[in-house]
């Protein structure tokens, strides 16, 4: 199998997918000649032309209702945003039409769109290149969220999102874009959505993550597995709304705690809702209070980033709290 990067991973599902459906198409600022501003739709307008590679000009509202009246004419558009800092303009197309259209029209109507974008911190962008907006979206009935953390899931994970006949949002963890390599299966490849992957296993604390986070963690595990003795189970859950909550019960009742870890603000995340969830189905197995390791409840920091996000010294110091408790 070739090694890619996540850039050529998703560019790599995109070509596939469109190369076996004539109905996907492209579309957003910058996605056609100059492919994208990470390159993550370089030489699809080449192979596929103006008519299924196509250049919109700076207004994501119009994007996302442009893709919206495709899909409701039997196409599967990928409209991309080019920062998920920028979503919020086409948030009322995406939480008022797309998600609620199958539900409006009686089953009559789906609306099979992809919506891509880079998201997260670790490039120094500032707070308008930087946030993670994904508890906005898995609040949303109707929607499927979807954020990879490597080369492999990024490709079977989008050309399943692709597939599907839900609107979905595709979050890319931009520092992973060209940090993140892997073994990458060649033609058409799938991986289901709503699946988690234990991507670690351990005995004393589970830790449910994604995304970019899934690599912090990796590294707290090792450390915490060498100088406290401290057996980590990571779960990468891959698919946000619906997530698999089987597979972290499982992990849950194994270790009896848990540690949930995002790069998004504390309050109201994603992590709030795992673990409500967690207390309602799984209290009586757990040892310790659930932990949140979670961005800060502030706008992202330019200088302090990396403060900001989710690091080693955190989840272990949360890691030695939950052991201690």
């Amino acid at each position: 199998m070739p090694t890619m990067n996540i850039i050529q991973a998703v560019n790599d599902a995109l070509r596939t997918e469109m190369r076996r459906d004539d109905r996907v198409v492209i579309l957003g600022q910058d996605v056609g000649k100059f492919g994208g501003v990470f390159r993550a739709t370089q030489g699809l307008f080449e192979e596929f032309g103006p008519n299924r590679v196509l250049d919109t000009p700076l207004a994501e509202a119009g994007i996302i209702g442009s893709a919206i009246g495709m899909a409701l004419y039997g196409l599967r558009p990928v409209p991309e945003i080019q920062f998920a800092d920028f979503i919020y303009p086409a948030f009322d197309q995406i939480v008022n039409e797309a998600s609620k259209m199958r539900y409006r029209s009686g089953g009559q109507y789906a609306c099979p769109m992809v919506i891509r974008t880079p998201c997260g911190g670790g490039i120094r962008g500032g707070h308008y290149h930087s946030q993670s907006p994904e508890a906005y979206f898995i609040h949303t009935p109707g929607l499927k969220v979807v954020m990879p953390s490597n080369p492999s899931d990024a490709k079977g994970l989008l050309s399943a999102s692709i597939r599907d006949d839900n609107p979905v949002i595709f979050l890319e963890p931009k520092r992973l874009y060209r940090a993140a390599r892997g073994e990458v299966p060649e033609g058409e490849y799938v991986v289901e959505l709503g699946k988690a992957k234990v991507v670690r296993e351990g005995d004393d604390v589970t830790i449910v993550t994604y995304g970019a986070v899934v690599h912090t963690t990796l590294q707290a595990a090792e450390k915490a597995a060498q100088e406290d003795g401290i057996s980590v189970e990571i779960i990468d859950l891959r698919t946000l709304l619906p997530y698999d909550i089987d597979t972290i019960l499982i992990s849950v009742m194994k270790t009896g705690r848990v540690l949930i870890a995002h790069e998004a603000a504390k309050m109201c995340g994603f992590g709030a809702e795992l673990s409500a969830t967690l207390n309602e189905k799984a209290l009586l197995h757990l040892q310790a209070p659930i932990l949140r390791v979670t961005g800060f409840d502030i706008p992202f920091p330019y200088t302090f980033e990396h403060e900001y996000l989710p690091n080693e010294k955190r989840l272990r110091k949360a890691l030695q709290d939950s052991i201690n408790f």
